[in-house]
């Protein structure tokens, strides 16, 4: 007789509080873990991983949570869109820590991109430019891009070309230290640029 899969049931949305370990089989849970454990798998066939498990072990889900049962752990459905779904037998709490602290570590190693912007008016003296200049060459050596960027007020608009003359200044004055992501562009009533840190050699 061929047994009819149930529908997995819908989860409530987790209220941001960390989630109440289960323990053993059979025991209740107040908050919905991120997981599906022991009881609450439905699948009638499951693949199990673990430790001191064969690879590719495809058992009855009874099976499956005897042999969870039998080493005091819990088997953890990790893959419930595979097929069969994909278990893990282990302690609950030790993969939660696990699994938190992978994920802390992967955000440490994402590179956070940072921009700065320096504004400019279309007839800016060299004073203010060489000040501005100084702070843009100490944000790309802190590693930060920078948005250069060149604003038209009222009737200025007709020095675009001098807005864009000064833009490509800037990025030659700085060519030493940083490339050219997006070149002098009109974006309404100012014109952008973007400089990047030069990757070292």
């Amino acid at each position: 007789m061929a047994i009819t899969q149930k529908p997995f049931p819908p989860r409530p949305m987790n209220s941001g509080n960390k989630p109440q370990q289960q323990g053993m089989r059979g025991r209740r849970v107040e908050k919905e873990n991120p997981n599906r454990i022991n009881n609450e798998i439905t699948a009638p066939m499951v693949r199990i991983v673990g430790d001191n498990v064969e690879p590719n072990l495809v058992v009855p889900i009874k099976q499956a949570l005897a042999m969870a049962d039998e080493m005091e752990l819990d088997l953890i459905e990790i893959s419930p869109n595979a097929e069969p779904p994909v278990c893990r037998i282990a302690d609950y709490q030790k993969f939660l820590y696990q699994q938190k602290r992978k994920a802390k570590e992967i955000k440490a190693k994402q590179v956070k991109v940072v921009i700065k912007e320096i504004r400019f008016g279309p007839q800016t003296d060299d004073h203010d430019y060489n000040f501005k200049l100084k702070h843009a060459e100490n944000f790309i050596k802190e590693g930060a891009k920078v948005k250069a960027s060149v604003f038209f007020r009222g009737r200025s608009i007709v020095f675009k070309e001098q807005g864009e003359i000064l833009l490509l200044r800037f990025a030659t004055d700085l060519e030493e230290i940083a490339k050219v992501e997006l070149m002098p562009k009109l974006d309404g009533k100012k014109m952008n640029m973007i400089l990047a840190p030069k990757s070292k050699k």
